[in-house]
């Protein structure tokens, strides 16, 4: 416990628009992680990140790498190191995450109401034991599946399928998958538990494109298929955040800088924050312009905008005043705000 303070392309599977909650699968307030380090510094991951995923949604939260995604997930998780702090809720339906403790992560919370899908699967695969053994005995562990060895095998065989992982590597260990492979059968597992939240963190790595849409339709339609489920999806792979996503959460430097709805995202009007401006610009069918520069040391964080450095748009104020704390943390944003914008 942590301390507080090759197959065949597929089409599309449409996004929704998020279904109506009284409350969302998923609430985050004000959640901040800082790692102690020796002298007594202080390194600041995640800071006042704020949102809601709601039953029949997606949220794709992207950034470049070491912006604090992972953090972000692994407080949800309980799997921070123990020179971490964090300060905030996260409440998944009336349990607040930040607070729980390791045996209720451990018999309540992995696996059961949060299903990962990882970022290395690799590690997260036991690599003694076939697939086919991990799948039986998640599946025997997550849904109290009777009738004997017949029955674990055929649903073991129906979680397989799910994720698109081939029948008849099943009785292999991780080692002799390729790193694709892998990530289906880590995909797999976490979708066997059925969970309300499902955490797909980077789950296109090491994938071909025709597998990257394989594997996201098959999250997607994991929040579809069922009420009371949701997908927050963790990746710089922003191809599969526009396929699925019904929102975009923008991180930079351990903030969220920008909350938005996926179609006017990667559509019109577009990012309003110049940082997720430039994310866009900087694909291939885009503008095909790099962000200049690099992002500021999580320790050494500025006063003011930590984007301030590498944006066209930043004035004297920028640099020493923090940005205001809306839908867009940004002092000049690229499209006026609108009250409900603000409200978001």
């Amino acid at each position: 416990m942590t301390e507080r303070a090759p197959v065949p392309s597929v089409p599309p599977v449409p996004s929704v628009s998020p279904v109506p909650s009284v409350s969302p699968v998923l609430s985050v307030h004000g959640l901040s992680v800082r790692f102690r380090m020796p002298g007594g510094r202080r390194v600041a991951a995640v800071t006042d990140a704020r949102f809601d995923v709601a039953a029949g949604e997606c949220l794709a939260l992207i950034g470049e790498s070491g912006c604090g995604k992972s953090v972000l997930a692994s407080a949800l998780l309980g799997l921070l190191p123990g020179n971490a702090q964090t300060a905030g809720r996260a409440l998944l339906g009336d349990l607040d995450l930040l607070a729980a403790d390791e045996r209720t992560f451990a018999r309540t919370v992995r696996g059961r109401l949060i299903g990962l899908v990882p970022q290395s699967p690799a590690a997260h695969l036991t690599p003694v034991r076939t697939v086919r053994s991990q799948l039986e005995e998640t599946v025997a562990e997550l849904t109290g599946v009777r009738g004997g060895r017949r029955a674990l095998r055929e649903a073991a065989e129906a979680a397989a399928a799910r994720a698109a992982f081939p029948p008849d590597h099943l009785d292999r260990h991780p080692h002799e998958l390729s790193g694709g492979l892998a990530q289906r059968a880590a995909t797999a597992l976490a979708l066997v538990g059925d969970a309300p939240l499902l955490l797909a963190d980077e789950p296109t790595t090491g994938l071909d494109r025709d597998l990257v849409d394989r594997t996201v339709d098959e999250l997607r339609r994991h929040v579809d298929r069922g009420a009371g489920r949701a997908l927050l999806m963790i990746t710089h792979d922003l191809a599969a955040a526009e396929r699925v996503a019904d929102r975009i959460a923008v991180m930079y430097a351990g903030r969220i800088v920008e909350l938005a709805d996926a179609r006017t995202f990667f559509g019109a009007p577009g990012p309003r924050h110049p940082y997720s401006r430039g994310l866009l610009d900087a694909l291939p069918d885009r503008a095909f312009t790099p962000v200049p520069g690099l992002p500021p040391e999580l320790g050494a964080l500025p006063d003011g905008c930590a984007f301030a450095a590498r944006c066209d748009r930043a004035t004297d104020a920028c640099a020493v005043l923090p940005p205001p704390h809306r839908a867009v943390a940004c002092h000049h944003p690229h499209a006026a705000l609108t009250e409900a914008v603000d409200r978001a």
